[in-house]
């Protein structure tokens, strides 16, 4: 059984986060890389952002019975198979988990040119997170 309360404060975090990669985007990328910790933060928010999706794939995949994914990526990517988010949000998400990935196990030797690149790719965030409450919503509701 899904975990609504669960996933809606998953979705409410990665939101915020979001909301807060979002006040970085469209700032000069010179500024912003002379800003250790603004480039701290960004790398951070995009961490939380994209772990977010992955726990809210996981939840529900497994409240679901669909079979368990051998990875976060693959987690995401059901998502988009079982029609919860549209195929192509699903695999920019699952992308975003290898971008989460290298963060977390190679942070310092991540290129902060790379992480403020990824500020252009938030919509599909965004996208993750509304879809995902409206399938919860059509769900519940049938």
């Amino acid at each position: 059984m899904v975990d609504e309360p669960r996933v809606l404060r998953l979705l409410a975090r990665i939101e915020t986060d979001v909301a807060s990669l979002a006040g970085f985007a469209g700032h000069d990328v010179g500024g912003l890389l002379e800003d250790d910790v603004a480039v701290d933060a960004i790398k951070y928010r995009f961490i939380t952002a994209i772990e977010g999706c992955t726990k809210v794939a996981h939840h529900l995949a497994e409240a679901e019975g669909w079979p368990p994914a051998e990875t976060n990526a693959d987690a995401v990517r059901r998502l988009g198979t079982e029609g919860v988010v549209p195929a192509e949000v699903a695999e920019s998400v699952a992308d975003a988990v290898g971008f989460r990935n290298l963060l977390v196990h190679r942070y310092a030797e991540v290129d902060d040119r790379l992480a403020l690149s990824h500020l252009d790719r938030l919509e599909d965030l965004r996208r993750f997170t509304s879809t995902v409450a409206r399938w919860m919503t059509l769900r519940r509701d049938s």
